[in-house]
């Protein structure tokens, strides 16, 4: 078996790499070739924690995965991450255990190519500025899968707490060493979505974090931080004046985007007026951006065959150029 580190991973697998593993995937999930059973969940009540498991299967890439990711919220009391994940690559001709892998960047990055290849289809060709808004770990790579798509010359970086969007610019050229354009730290959410082409959310919030008054048309939006039914990171006005919405999985998004779930409990929205799945704009089955004026969202919560997606690939890699430790087992 092969394990891989999060440092050897980074060296030797880029983000244009997965985004084009993750459209091969999609295309693969619309014709059927797919297996994604739903994750199975064991809560540890007296720790508030919870172990999450989930499966999936690509028969013509040769390889089946697990993804194990653990939540103890008390962790860091005692030094340790409250998210803990590895994943852990099977083959499906022979059923020997190929490889055992973090998990925690490779949520991240599977995560930022999706909605690299929804910016692909969905924001203006020209878009050439970007609002972060939540300076986390997680719109790193939400960051470097539109610089990879589109000629962003400006950043604007929002966080609650400004020192995070000071630190998160300080990463930025770590992130994308070629990017030469500027970067702005805003004191308002609404200021950056009225200044940028194309809007990332990732954040925790369980109220909306912009006013969809300030979207601008031709505007896209990635929204990957609301992802439990009780959180919600974009409003209302923002849905209704969205002429395209695209998740990742219809089902998914019912289950766990409070995005979706709280309006249309109070009847202000509904799940008939969502444009489509990833999987049918990657594959033509529905338009993707038809005029420069359409303001489009898309909304990811996750799904396990991303994972494997893109462990896979990273894995071939590894065995092709020598990176990682063998061991028996």
């Amino acid at each position: 078996m092969l394990i891989l580190t999060e440092e050897e991973v980074r060296s030797i697998y880029s983000m244009k790499e997965a985004i084009a593993d993750i459209e091969q995937a999609l295309q693969l999930n619309v014709q059927g070739l797919v297996e994604n059973p739903e994750r199975t969940v064991i809560n540890y009540p007296k720790k508030r924690a919870s172990a999450l498991f989930m499966p999936s299967a690509i028969e013509p890439i040769g390889i089946s995965a697990v993804k194990v990711v653990t939540i103890f919220p008390d962790n860091p009391a005692v030094g340790k991450k409250t998210t803990q994940g590895v994943i852990l690559l099977s083959d499906t001709e022979n059923g020997d255990h190929l490889a055992c892998m973090d998990a925690s960047y490779l949520t991240r990055l599977r995560t930022g190519a999706a909605s690299g290849a929804a910016t692909k289809k969905l924001a203006k060709e020209d878009a050439d500025s970007v609002a972060v808004i939540g300076c986390g770990r997680m719109a790193e790579e939400q960051l470097q899968a539109v610089l990879e798509i589109r000629p962003i010359q400006k950043i604007l970086l929002f966080n609650r707490t400004k020192e995070r969007a000071e630190q998160f610019a300080g990463r930025i050229s770590g992130l994308a060493p070629t990017y030469s354009g500027a970067v702005q730290i805003v004191n308002e959410a609404d200021f950056s979505v009225r200044e940028a082409d194309i809007v990332i959310c990732s954040t925790r919030s369980e109220t909306p974090v912009f006013s969809g008054e300030m979207l601008r048309p031709g505007t896209h939006i990635n929204g990957v931080g609301s992802y439990l039914p009780h959180m919600q990171e974009v409003d209302e006005i923002t849905l209704q004046k969205c002429s395209k919405i695209v998740v990742d999985t219809i089902h998914g998004v019912k289950e766990e985007a409070g995005d979706f779930i709280i309006p249309e409990k109070r009847g202000a929205w509904d799940f008939s007026m969502l444009h489509g799945e990833l999987g049918e704009l990657v594959s033509g089955l529905i338009a993707g951006r038809e005029s420069e004026d359409e303001i489009t969202f898309f909304k990811s919560v996750g799904i396990a065959y991303f994972d494997l997606v893109v462990a896979a690939a990273v894995f071939k890699k590894a065995k092709a150029s020598g990176v990682g430790t063998e061991v028996n087992l």
